[in-house]
């Protein structure tokens, strides 16, 4: 059994639930902040720790309950406010803290928050550490009673940090012209509103380019609410309607982007992914010529590659995971289908602001249109069905499950592809079914679902 299998809090993007429940209630969240300090004891006698928060109400009473249990274990604590997740990890690295700490459900509703961590060198923390750390946390969480959210006092913010992430994203992409260049940008109501008009006027500061942003007056309940990477079809009318050149779109903390073109289409991470491979080919700078997916990657990326002589290797679903896979495969780009991309040239994990940019600079480098750079693209007909569980339970033993799974691998083993995973963050069960006709992938997505449900359905 992995670290990761045996984990009871952390799932692959960290502590997610229901903001004030098990496992985010007060004094979980309290024992969090004691087994993170002490696990920081090893590098630094006085170990210093950033916090960084999205949109949610519940955002400051989880920083401040945290912080309490960090500067109680003798860390000392500062909070960047209301920033992406990857700029915790940035500033994390730039300004030496020993740990980043972001309070975020990334693409969860506003109800929902959690707690994801980074080391010192900017990267999320390996299975092995996240699980020594749960297992302190719940040692503590059985016998502490933690002081009342109400009580502490709210954790100060430093400004300077955001501007400093700004500055890095503009460095990223230093020479960037939105110069006829019509953008239009949809924040969430999320962590990206409180970086992206200042980062849009700068980048536009002689007015040569167009941009409209869009969600970016969060009130702590609106954040994803049908705006956002989840709601990419919001953005792709709006971004036909203005008659713009791009579309971007960014969840929740803005780890992750998806596109649109001119022509009321979204543009996913594999196409994201075709783009940026053959344009850091074209300049020599995809190592190996290899790029990282996932599982849930469609077959159609994988054969747009390859006729760039372009090889894809399939991680599991998790950025995490496919940036292990990366380091070991010595690969310049990897991501997601759901739109988490990683440059690690650029950035130490995903950043939905940073790819827009690089997008965004291709596009003006290019003279072409994302349609016109994403049109070889032939996507496999796929379907997901999420079911909602009530426990996780190994699929493969449960009988009709099984048995409805190895039907469709046995139908399709030559024409598509069969994916069943169960979500890492949230209580359910994916069912990913990807064929050349559509008739088989929506029957064997059903008879898979209906499995589960029965089985182990809510």
């Amino acid at each position: 059994m992995s670290a990761s299998d045996a984990r009871k809090l952390f799932g692959t993007d960290g502590i997610r639930a229901v903001a004030g429940q098990a496992p985010l209630d007060p004094t979980t969240i309290f024992a969090a902040g004691l087994a993170i300090a002490h696990s920081l004891k090893s590098v630094a006698e006085h170990p210093r720790v950033l916090l960084g928060r999205d949109t949610r109400e519940s955002s400051p009473w989880i920083a401040a309950t945290l912080a309490a249990g960090l500067r109680q274990a003798g860390a000392s604590v500062e909070s960047a406010g209301v920033v992406p997740t990857p700029a915790v990890a940035f500033i994390t690295r730039k300004h030496g803290f020993q740990a980043g700490v972001v309070i975020s459900a990334s693409h969860n509703p506003w109800q929902d928050n959690g707690i994801k961590l980074f080391g010192s060198d900017g990267f999320k923390l390996a299975d092995a550490i996240e699980l020594a750390i749960e297992n302190e946390i719940l040692h503590h969480a059985a016998q502490i009673a933690a002081p009342d959210p109400a009580s502490l006092p709210p954790v100060a913010d430093n400004a300077s940090y955001q501007y400093d992430y700004i500055q890095f994203l503009i460095d990223s992409v230093p020479e960037l012209s939105l110069a006829g260049l019509n953008v239009v940008v949809d924040c969430a109501n999320g962590a990206a509103a409180a970086v992206a008009p200042e980062l849009f006027r700068r980048l536009n500061a002689g007015n040569e380019g167009q941009v409209t942003l869009l969600n970016i007056s969060p009130d702590g309940r609106n954040i994803n609410d049908n705006c956002g990477a989840l709601h990419p079809k919001a953005v792709a009318a709006e971004t036909q309607k203005r008659g713009a050149t791009v579309g971007l779109t960014f969840d929740g903390d803005a780890d992750r982007c998806m596109l649109s073109g001119a022509c009321n289409n979204v543009i996913n991470g594999d196409a994201i992914l075709l783009m940026a491979a053959r344009d850091l080919k074209q300049r020599g700078l995809l190592t190996s010529d290899l790029v990282v997916a996932t599982t849930m990657s469609n077959m159609g990326l994988e054969a747009a590659l390859k006729r760039s002589g372009i090889r894809m290797f399939r991680a599991p679903v998790g950025d995490r995971y496919v940036l292990e896979e990366m380091q070991k495969q010595d690969s310049a780009l990897g991501g997601e289908q759901s739109g988490h991309i990683l440059f690690p040239h650029l950035a130490t994990t995903g950043d939905g602001i940073l790819t827009a940019l690089v997008i965004l600079d291709l596009v003006a480098r290019s003279g072409k249109t994302i349609d016109e750079l994403t049109a070889d693209l032939k996507v496999f007909p796929q379907v997901i069905v999420n079911v909602k569980v009530r426990e996780k339970r190994p699929l493969n033993s449960i009988p009709t499950v099984a048995a409805a799974i190895g039907a469709a691998e046995e139908e399709l083993k030559d024409t598509g592809r069969v994916v069943i995973r169960y979500s890492g963050t949230e209580a359910l069960a994916r069912v990913m079914i990807e064929a050349e006709s559509e008739e088989p992938m929506r029957r064997h997505a059903e008879a898979i679902s209906a499995a589960i449900r029965i089985e182990l359905g809510v």
